[in-house]
């Protein structure tokens, strides 16, 4: 084809095919198979694929009969399955907590604690590639209860793939305070404190991050003299390395913070979350409709228990801005905020372990990685090297 055709055309065709065909192009010769795997093409393609909006896929995560499984869905009308994806690592705990997804790469957690015990996993199962991450070495525990906290995100200014571990620790009467913080860079392999820089509030480590607009988000708080609370969203830009305190909505700043939680909001906002027991459970949802902006913070949705059964725990966001819910113990249902109409999307997990997020197919990691058909035990080492060339559209999904 290479004879009929200028290169750049080439180029251009292979940027718009689906990963799949890709892998498989990679056998037509040694030059497709360079060019597929080259980290700037690999760039190129994902940035092609992002601008798709009518290909917008959901990231499924479900836990049931004691296995974990992950499937991906189209965000269209019916929320048709797209395919489910080959999970092939063992968990040491029961379950991987899912610390996050970004540009086609899932971040696995296994294990909580000690610090030095947990496995991180970075993970593209639409190439079949994972790399496991070096352990951060945390210096200044000493022997202390401390929380850790995982964030993960994209520097689009390096074209690194970062995972922010922020530990926080008890001091004797006063409240957590944000003590040691570590920065993973993926091309650089290797972690760097960054603690100098961290401001003094503890973050509350319960619930999961959001990563938007270049930086992972979570609950911050600080602690008063009389026991109370003030709360923001604690926000960590991973290419200036420095953090950003976004005020939250007057109601929510008192609360103790394990009743608020966090999430993306669209591509490009975030979202937080009250639930309140006090007066019988109540939910309510507040977005950020214009980020940074705090006028734009809206309440758009608020429920009350007059059932006696338990609330909804709100998932993520659709693409035409319905909430996706876990009902009923463990059922996924969208509801539409204008009509408040509710629709049972007919998939099951137990409950609290469903997980929903956007996600693109991508051709991270196709230069490095291990193949995940070779894993064969629960412990492996970081491998960049080209092993893979010889089995040209080994990692074609199953």
């Amino acid at each position: 084809m290479s004879d009929y055709l200028p290169q750049e055309v080439i180029l251009e065709i292979l940027r718009r095919l689906p990963v799949k065909s890709l892998v498989k192009c990679r056998s037509v010769c040694k030059a497709w198979s360079s060019l597929i795997k080259n980290p700037s093409f690999i760039s190129s393609h994902l940035q092609t694929a992002l601008s798709k909006p009518n290909d917008h896929l959901l990231l499924l995560r479900l836990f049931k009969n004691d296995k974990e499984s992950y499937f991906l869905h189209f965000d269209n009308d019916d929320f048709d399955e797209y395919k489910q994806l080959h999970f092939p690592f063992k968990s040491n705990s029961p379950w991987f907590r899912l610390v996050g997804s970004c540009n086609g790469l899932v971040c696995l957690q296994d294990g909580f604690f000690p610090l030095d015990s947990v496995e991180l996993i970075l993970w593209n199962p639409s190439i079949q590639k994972y790399i496991t991450l070096p352990k951060p070495s945390v210096t200044c525990l000493s022997g202390r209860a401390y929380n850790s906290t995982l964030g993960f995100g994209f520097d689009s200014r390096t074209n690194d793939y970062k995972l922010l571990n922020v530990v926080s620790m008890s001091v004797g009467e006063e409240a957590e305070t944000l003590t040691e913080v570590y920065l993973f860079s993926l091309y650089g392999n290797s972690w760097k404190r960054v603690t100098a820089i961290s401001p003094k509030y503890g973050i509350e480590g319960h619930n999961f991050s959001a990563f938007v607009n270049g930086a992972v988000h979570w609950l911050g708080y600080q602690r008063g003299k009389d026991g109370g609370f003030r709360n923001m969203v604690l926000g960590f830009d991973i290419s200036t390395e420095k953090f950003n305190v976004i005020r939250l909505p007057e109601s929510l700043v008192d609360l103790c913070p394990m009743d608020l939680s966090i999430m993306k909001y669209e591509e490009s906002s975030i979202a937080v979350l009250k639930r309140d027991w006090e007066d019988g459970e109540q939910l309510d949802m507040w977005v950020m409709k214009e980020y940074g902006v705090n006028e734009s913070w809206t309440k758009v949705l608020h429920l009350t228990d007059q059932s006696g059964e338990v609330l909804p725990r709100v998932l993520g966001f659709r693409k035409n801005r319905e909430v996706l819910l876990e009902v009923d113990g463990g059922e996924l249902a969208s509801l539409d905020l204008n009509c408040r109409q509710m629709e049972n999307l007919g998939i099951e997990a137990e409950a609290g372990f469903l997980f929903v997020g956007s996600y693109v197919e991508s051709l991270v990691f196709l230069d490095k990685g291990i193949d995940t058909g070779s894993l064969n035990d629960a412990n492996h080492v970081n491998d960049s090297s080209d092993s893979d060339v010889s089995n040209e559209g080994e990692s074609e999904m199953t």
